[in-house]
């Protein structure tokens, strides 16, 4: 008799995980209402421009450039066995006034384009983010070529490898 008196007057154990899930629910449920706070602009995001500002104002008409078009080049890329074809062709954005400059300077420019891009190896062209890294490395030769200023951009209007 003496065990079942001492059983009946120990505490039982309260075994319920419920706080558990109760907490967990809130915090799922703060954690997805602060991301979307954050990501749709409710708090941290950008402020409202002031209609006076510089951000605010229309842009001034860009009337001082010219296009001048660069000869189509052909490149052959890869080894003997795996050799492709690059078709490339591109546009310069000058200002106006070294137009006939840089047109003068041309032939320097395709020999500069033409001796890049036969160095590069396929792997550096099956990259997706290739191009932009490509055109940002022919744009710095053609300005070195051409001279500091003179060259704004360095437009690509086709590049197909096949």
């Amino acid at each position: 008799m003496d065990e079942t008196l001492s059983e009946e007057t120990k505490p039982k154990k309260k075994s319920s995980i419920l706080p558990l899930i109760i907490g967990l629910v809130i915090a799922l449920a703060g954690g997805g209402s602060g991301f979307f706070a954050v990501y749709s602009g409710l708090i941290l995001g950008p402020s409202k421009a002031p209609i006076d500002s510089p951000v605010a104002t229309k842009a001034d008409p860009i009337t001082d450039i010219a296009f001048v078009e660069v000869e189509p080049l052909v490149i052959s890329v890869g080894n003997a066995t795996d050799r492709q074809h690059l078709r490339f062709r591109s546009q310069l954005e000058v200002a106006s006034q070294y137009q006939g400059d840089v047109e003068m300077l041309l032939p320097r420019v395709v020999d500069v384009l033409n001796s890049y891009l036969r160095a590069l190896e396929l792997t550096d062209l099956e990259d997706p983010l290739a191009l932009v890294r490509l055109r940002a490395q022919m744009l710095r030769r053609v300005q070195l070529v051409t001279g500091e200023g003179r060259v704004n951009d360095l437009l690509i209007m086709e590049f197909v490898l096949n």
